[in-house]
């Protein structure tokens, strides 16, 4: 069964690929790629080359800024390298893969809104 908040959500996350491909000059192809533009913004290095593992440590960051809107993370601290570390503040509910999609895009969203003024 489909509910009006996962439309409303699918249109706001359309909308948000759009400004994305406005503003990066490329449509984002999935939700791992806005999460990288993400950990890549909160970095604050700019777009450089990087591991396999940097990136997933990218994704990793911005998740868990992401998630800290709900109170699931705290930002613990900048190590030397400048890289963010964040706490698990409680723990995630066990959703299956589609409600944790839902979770990351929302709150994605509301990162845009928030952090760099992009109303959806």
């Amino acid at each position: 069964m489909v509910y009006k908040k996962d439309i409303d959500l699918e249109r706001q996350w359309v909308k948000l690929m759009g400004v994305l491909d406005e503003k990066i000059n490329k449509r984002p192809k999935d939700l791992n790629a806005v999460l990288f533009l993400i950990g890549v913004q909160e970095l604050g290095r700019g777009v450089n080359s990087f591991s396999k593992e940097e990136k997933q440590d990218l994704m990793h960051i911005a998740i868990c800024k992401v998630l800290s809107y709900a109170g699931f993370y705290d930002l613990e601290g900048i190590d030397e390298d400048g890289w963010p570390h964040w706490k698990l503040k409680r723990e995630l509910p066990h959703f299956d893969l589609l409600e944790q999609e839902k979770l990351l895009k929302m709150h994605i969203i509301e990162y845009f809104e928030r952090e760099l003024d992009i109303q959806i």
